[in-house]
């Protein structure tokens, strides 16, 4: 698979969205952090500004919920804003295999997200009904935090389980990646890569996306 860039709108302005989609073009996904002030300690946006976003842009959208009850509110990112792949942390869901099969239902990729602290092994048979894997790189709720390289274990066991058959799904690293820390993720077995300031604070976001992808491409 190749590699795919998907910018972080987090590290983009708010006030701008619109434009900041419009300047990265060449990105494979859209990033966009939905964030509740419970599951994590910072407060983002919601559905009506991603069905708004999804009205200025054609590129794919990649919602990330770090909410509580994703079983609740995660369809609605597929029904309602058209999301392409909704992603759910494995540590707030209620019953993450229905949640799957909701997004699916939904015409959208479902992914499962787990934190730096948190062991794949538990999620291995689950995963065989997502479609996403998102390793966090860094603890979910900030963005500019450094890269955790000791969570590229959980990336390396991930990939042997998809080059072994036993899960069929793309792997997605989030958190400090950059034109350094995205060769080790790639060398590791990702090849979704979630990168925020490394593009938005770019002086050609768009030049930024190109380089990095190339990068991992080199790397993988």
């Amino acid at each position: 698979m190749q590699p795919r860039i998907a910018p972080s709108l987090l590290s983009a302005d708010f006030a701008r969205l619109a434009e900041a989609a419009a300047a990265v073009p060449d990105s494979d996904w859209l990033h966009v952090d939905v964030m509740d002030n419970h599951f994590v300690p910072n407060l983002t946006i919601g559905l009506p500004v991603v069905q708004a976003l999804r009205k200025t842009t054609d590129l794919p959208l990649d919602c990330h919920l770090m909410i509580d009850d994703p079983d609740r509110w995660a369809p609605s990112y597929a029904e309602q804003a058209g999301a392409h792949n909704v992603t759910v942390h494995a540590e707030a869901a209620a019953d993450p295999v229905m949640i799957a099969r909701d997004l699916r239902a939904a015409g959208a990729l479902a992914g499962l997200a787990i934190k730096p602290g948190t062991p794949l092994e538990p999620y291995l048979e689950l995963l065989r009904d997502y479609d996403t894997l998102l390793v966090m790189t860094v603890e979910p709720g900030f963005g500019g935090q450094e890269f955790i390289a000791d969570v590229l274990p959980k990336v390396r066991e991930a990939r042997r389980r998809v080059e072994s058959g036993h899960l069929r799904l793309a792997i997605e690293v989030d958190g400090g990646i950059n034109a350094d820390t995205i060769i080790a993720a790639a060398e590791a077995g990702a090849d979704v890569f979630v990168a925020g300031s490394a593009v938005f604070h770019a002086d050609d976001p768009d030049r930024a996306v190109g380089e990095l992808r190339e990068l991992a491409r080199k790397a993988s």
